[in-house]
């Protein structure tokens, strides 16, 4: 306390200095608008440069933590992004195989190529494709259509340069089809509303099917070749007579994007046909022989 009174005592004229300093600011700002002002403004400049200084301490304290959420974040969207990478090439490769698989199937089979020239491509339960291929390029009636994707549909009329096929997504599609790797088989249908999905009945309820099972052609006719891609079960349902399962299928063609598409002509069908007409004839006269 005596150091502090002798501080005051040795420096007073100081002290008075700036006590009436202070004292005259006071009523300069105070008695005068224009001082007033520019103090107020100046003051509130200096508080807001204080704030502006702590709000930037205060995040570059924060800064660490910050860099801290971003690295992780990008870790993560690095992740996603490797993923998402991978499953796209997984997809290309699946439709890769999917139309290496449909061309290896058909090898032996005469392939004659056609376009597209009219779908329908509605809702309406009687769709149908015309091509522009006819019975001068080769096509016949019964001869089924395919591309990369798989089964189209079967041809049902044939023109001198046109044909009509009935696409499976037509309420009177109906293609023969197995279970690949299974051979439970059931027939291709179509009941309206998404051109995406078809359903398969008549498979059993002990056969050991899964959703992303492949539907394919069971070659029980010579329409199609076995083994020709048709889509994927995306659901098990109970089919409509209670005792087996109806599978819906994700069709493995975009019938909406049709545009090339190949007809298959089967070497084989004269030969099949022909054994059915010996067959008819052996019937006939065999019934002519009865009592």
């Amino acid at each position: 306390m005596r150091n502090l009174i002798e501080l005051f005592h040795k420096y007073n004229y100081v002290f008075l200095f700036v006590l009436l300093q202070a004292v005259s600011m006071f009523m300069l700002f105070s008695f005068n608008d224009y001082q007033g002002s520019v103090a107020l403004t100046s003051a509130n400049s200096a508080v807001a440069t204080v704030d502006r200084l702590y709000g930037d301490m205060e995040a570059y304290s924060k800064l660490k933590g910050t860099n801290a959420s971003l690295t992780d974040s990008i870790t993560r969207l690095q992740m996603e992004n490797s993923v998402l990478r991978r499953e796209l090439a997984a997809a290309k490769r699946d439709t890769a195989a999917t139309e290496r698989e449909v061309l290896n199937t058909l090898n032996k089979y005469r392939l004659i190529p056609a376009l597209v020239v009219s779908n329908s491509n509605s809702d309406d339960l009687n769709n149908y494709i015309i091509i522009d291929k006819g019975e001068r390029d080769g096509i016949k009636e019964y001869y089924g259509v395919v591309s990369g994707g798989g089964v189209i549909g079967i041809v049902s009329l044939v023109g001198e340069r046109y044909s009509l096929v009935i696409p499976v997504v037509n309420r009177k599609s109906s293609i023969s089809c197995r279970i690949r790797g299974k051979d439970y088989f059931g027939y291709l249908g179509w009941d309206g509303g998404k051109k995406l999905y078809g359903y398969v009945d008549d498979i059993p309820r002990y056969a050991d099917v899964k959703v992303g099972d492949c539907i394919e052609t069971n070659g029980y006719s010579e329409i199609f070749p076995p083994g020709i891609f048709i889509g994927r079960v995306t659901r098990i349902d109970d089919a409509p007579d209670g005792q087996s399962y109806r599978l819906i299928v994700n069709l493995g063609i975009d019938f909406a994007n049709l545009r090339n598409v190949n007809v298959i002509a089967s070497s084989f069908r004269a030969e099949v046909d022909t054994l059915r007409n010996h067959a008819a004839i052996i019937d006939g006269s065999a019934e002519e022989k009865k009592p």
